[in-house]
């Protein structure tokens, strides 16, 4: 009982190592330019679901993650390719409430080129790790529309478990949003990690880089 008692305490800045790929603190004066370049061959596809529109130049990119990171509770990552420091995308913490040990992770905005790639899992694994056991956190929350249907399928891939849809949830952008909400929680997270650390590890991939077994192969579900 006394743990349950116990708030966490907030995220602060950090950079997260992997092997493919580096998680650190988004500077928009140092980053919205290439992450701008990053984003530019889907923007209308990328940006359908998040709460801002497609950005004509990197200017305005930048205003709108100015405005993101100012919003109460918030902290947003880059992600970046180890070896070439190239952009591959964001996410942020977000809904953060440490006397429950409970955050989200949301805006999460991948770049063409490192999706459906080891970055963007290796990514996720690093965020959730740093989740549950650098921050101890109890539960960790991943939520989008429901018609989102690849934000849905990465959520459960990543192991995150359904846990209803919120109807008439929000309006964005003008139009009605039910809520699709999937968690994973510290009960979970044991068998994630071996999943995760199985799928990401050097042998389930050939010279081409191509997976041998899906993360499902693994025993996330």
């Amino acid at each position: 009982m006394a743990a349950l008692l116990t708030p966490g305490n907030p995220p602060q800045p950090v950079v997260l190592e992997g092997r493919t790929v580096r998680v650190r603190p988004l500077e928009i004066g140092r980053d919205a330019a290439a992450l701008f370049a990053a984003v530019q061959d889907a923007p209308a596809r990328i940006f359908r679901y998040l709460p801002i529109e497609p950005p004509a130049t990197a200017a305005v990119l930048a205003e709108q993650l100015g405005d993101w990171q100012a919003r109460p509770a918030t902290l947003q990552f880059l992600f970046e390719d180890v070896a070439s420091g190239r952009p591959a995308g964001t996410a942020s913490f977000m809904r953060i409430v440490p006397e429950h040990r409970v955050l989200e992770v949301g805006f999460v905005v991948m770049a063409p080129w490192a999706q459906r790639s080891i970055r963007s899992t290796e990514a996720q694994y690093l965020l959730a790790r740093h989740v549950f056991e650098d921050l101890g956190y109890r539960r960790y929350e991943w939520k989008c529309d429901d018609r989102n249907a690849a934000s849905r399928a990465a959520a459960e891939r990543l192991g995150f478990v359904y846990e209803g849809t919120f109807r008439a949830h929000m309006i964005v952008k003008g139009e009605n949003r039910d809520t699709a909400w999937f968690a994973m929680t510290d009960a979970d997270w044991p068998l994630r990690k071996r999943t995760f650390e199985a799928w990401l590890h050097p042998d389930n991939f050939d010279a081409g880089g191509r997976q041998k077994i899906g993360m499902a192969g693994m025993g996330a579900a």
